[in-house]
């Protein structure tokens, strides 16, 4: 059976909700001004750090384009993400193809360092970069789905291995959030959590013991949670299934 995507509100807080600035900043402003580009590597080096902790943690919660392409929702067609995007060799070939150009581009740049126009070519690489993914990316999303970049983006694919790597140093087991079941027996598996989900994966989908959903491109919006009709999904902590303040929240379906 075909699965009907919904059109909710995925810019859930007050910083999703304005993001997308620095996008539009970087992106376009960086050809007026090319050091802007340089604010894109903190942005890099954050998101890798936070996903050894708490994996794709960013992508739903801070990440600037994925404000800009939740914000293009309305517009959107929202129609289901063509497999091949998230298969992994697909995902793989992104990676690499942005690999060798971001390389390419930056020996470029070094080979001014000690010049006074060094910084500015240097900024200029993530500022072409960031302009690339504000293309592709709005296109996808007005064609297909609002997240539908995000399904192979790079810096995804970076927090996931970054993520492996925390939970098999043991440093996430701490740190890190999932979409938990509190009550399994309540669920009806009306699927909504699925057709409002950006990344259309299926939340009510959570394995035992712990109930908790482990597929790795969840992004942890939490847009999921707040649709669930029965009240009974939440962001939580490995084995940190609900407290008694969530469990006051479940409806009867």
């Amino acid at each position: 059976m075909k699965t009907t995507y919904l059109k909710t509100n995925r810019l859930l807080t007050p910083l999703r909700k304005i993001a997308w600035i620095f996008t539009l900043l970087v992106g376009i402003g960086g050809f007026f001004y090319p050091k802007l580009g340089l604010l894109v590597i903190p942005v890099m080096l954050t998101l890798t750090l936070m996903a050894f902790f708490k994996g794709r943690y960013w992508c739903g919660n801070f990440c600037p384009h994925g404000s800009l392409f939740d914000a293009l929702l309305p517009l959107s067609k929202n129609q289901k993400i063509p497999g091949f995007l998230k298969s992994k060799w697909f995902i793989s070939a992104v990676f690499v193809f942005f690999a060798v150009n971001l390389t390419r581009k930056m020996l470029n740049a070094f080979a001014a360092i000690g010049t006074p126009s060094f910084w500015d070519q240097l900024g200029l690489v993530f500022v072409t970069t960031y302009l690339m993914v504000i293309v592709a990316g709005t296109l996808l999303s007005l064609f297909i789905s609002s997240r539908t970049w995000c399904s192979f983006c790079p810096m995804g694919l970076i927090q996931t291995i970054s993520a492996k790597l925390g939970k098999l140093l043991g440093a996430a087991a701490k740190t890190d959030v999932k979409i938990s079941l509190s009550h399994p027996e309540v669920c009806r598996r009306c699927e909504k959590c699925a057709k409002v989900c950006p990344m259309q994966l299926k939340p009510y989908l959570c394995l035992p013991p712990t109930n908790q959903f482990t597929d790795a491109a969840c992004i942890k919006c939490a847009v999921c949670t707040v649709n669930c009709p029965a009240g009974i999904l939440q962001l939580a902590k490995e084995n940190g299934i609900p407290a008694a303040k969530e469990s006051q929240n479940v409806k009867a379906v």
